[in-house]
């Protein structure tokens, strides 16, 4: 996303006019037309609002196009250290602002440029051993089981697993394409032959929900860009329905239309956290902890890490290189002095 935000972008986008005219309005127009993802339109205008509101109680509420370098550095500040946000959070509000002047209100002034950016720092991720999946994966059922399992068997992230559509299934080669993942690229990965018959079962509920739905003439389930213009009738057919329909009907956030999303990833994250309390696993433990593992046990079992690489859709190797710090301490290689003393127990 931050392609858009060079200063080579700013005079392309500010001959695009802007139709609203209120501030996060016209925020939500150019991230709409840049084709961002609904949670970078959320994080954007939250920062946004929140920039601008801090700025009301600095001496009066101000456009930001009469604000500059020491407002957005003083606001800044503000995160960095009363608030102590994460140098990825500081990262993402400073986005959120840069976007703002360039993007939307096509200001790019030379004061942008001298703005520090916090750097980023690898951490080293948590990973469950293989013991501590099949453990966690026990204390789960339903639907919330299924997504799990295939979450760590092909290494999905929460979203791509939660927006899988029938088609993307393909039981025949045990490949699974995702669509549209991390930088709107698509890639298949396998589909674990354990959870054919379970995906199969899955299928059978979503496909009820479906059928109750255009018995009911609830509207289509959302297509990605322009594809619910050029096939209208695309959105009612099977084939583009949920793997993981939300049992409920919800309102669209961008058309206003009541329809039927996927489930939401609280749902899953929640039932997650409720398995490894049961399972008595003391790591601070997420739905990403998942994928964090498919690839740490893939590389313990000889994996190739440009395979692994490809599977994961990282576009880089050195990201993928964080796993095998993981397996340096793991593999309890070198002796620890410790032990060579002949300590009394």
């Amino acid at each position: 996303m931050n392609r858009y935000n060079r200063s080579d972008k700013v005079r392309e986008l500010a001959a695009v006019p802007l139709v609203s005219q209120r501030l996060l309005d016209q925020v939500r127009e150019r991230i709409r037309y840049l084709h961002y993802s609904l949670q970078t339109e959320k994080a954007y205008v939250y920062w946004v609002r929140f920039f601008v509101r801090w700025s009301g109680t600095q001496g009066g509420m101000r456009h930001p196009r009469e604000l500059g370098s020491a407002e957005v550095e003083a606001f800044l500040t503000l995160l960095a250290n009363e608030r102590q946000v994460s140098p990825a959070t500081h990262r993402q509000a400073l986005n959120a602002l840069l976007f703002l002047y360039r993007q939307v209100l096509g200001m790019d002034l030379p004061w942008m440029q001298q703005i520090g950016r916090p750097p980023e720092r690898k951490r080293i991720p948590v990973v469950l051993t293989q013991d501590e999946i099949q453990r966690v994966l026990s204390m789960m059922a339903g639907e919330e089981a299924v997504l799990a399992r295939l979450l760590y068997g092909a290494g999905l992230r929460l979203n791509e697993g939660l927006s899988l559509r029938v088609k993307d299934l393909d039981f025949d080669r045990h490949a699974v394409v995702v669509r549209s993942g991390k930088g709107d690229k698509d890639r298949v990965v396998m589909l674990p032959r354990s959870l054919v018959a379970p995906l199969r079962e899955q299928l059978a509920r979503s496909k009820a929900l479906w059928t109750r739905d255009r018995a009911t003439e609830v509207a289509g389930v959302f297509l990605p860009h322009a594809l619910e213009r050029k096939y209208p009738r695309a959105g009612q057919s099977w084939a583009w329905h949920w793997v993981f329909p939300s049992p409920t009907l919800s309102v669209d956030p961008q058309t206003g239309v009541v329809r039927r999303h996927h489930l939401f990833p609280e749902r899953i994250s929640k039932r997650l956290k409720q398995a490894c309390v049961a399972a008595s696993i003391a790591k601070p433990v997420s739905v990403h902890t998942l994928r964090h593992s498919f690839a740490t046990h893939l590389l313990q079992a000889g994996t190739d890490i440009r395979t692994v690489q490809e599977l994961l859709g990282h576009s880089d190797v050195s990201t993928t290189m964080i796993y095998t710090h993981v397996l340096k301490v793991a593999a309890g290689g070198t002796t620890s002095p410790l032990d060579a003393l002949a300590l009394e127990r």
